[in-house]
């Protein structure tokens, strides 16, 4: 129950200081790491703040689940990248 009432405080204060201040360069930021199709170039605002803040505060609660999410995520496009190379170099040939 701790963990739920710690993740909720995170949560709402995250989503709190993301949307105030969105303009002020959190989504100048975002797309400046985003690949052009997920770009939100100012819209989506409440969709993006859900977002970032479930993520900041399930890494704040649970941050080696986070981590290991994150590297299988990494392993999982790394073969799918090397995969796709190989199958792409044997279609040349």
């Amino acid at each position: 129950m701790t963990i739920l009432i710690i993740w909720l405080v995170a949560f709402c204060l995250i989503a709190y200081f993301v949307n105030d201040r969105w303009n002020k360069g959190v989504s100048q930021g975002l797309d400046k790491v985003l690949p052009s199709f997920l770009k939100s170039h100012g819209s989506n605002r409440y969709l993006w703040v859900l977002t970032l803040a479930v993520l900041g505060a399930t890494t704040l609660v649970q941050p080696v689940e986070m981590l290991l999410v994150v590297l299988l995520l990494g392993l999982i496009g790394w073969a799918i990248m090397a995969l796709a190379s190989w199958a792409s170099n044997k279609t040349h040939h």
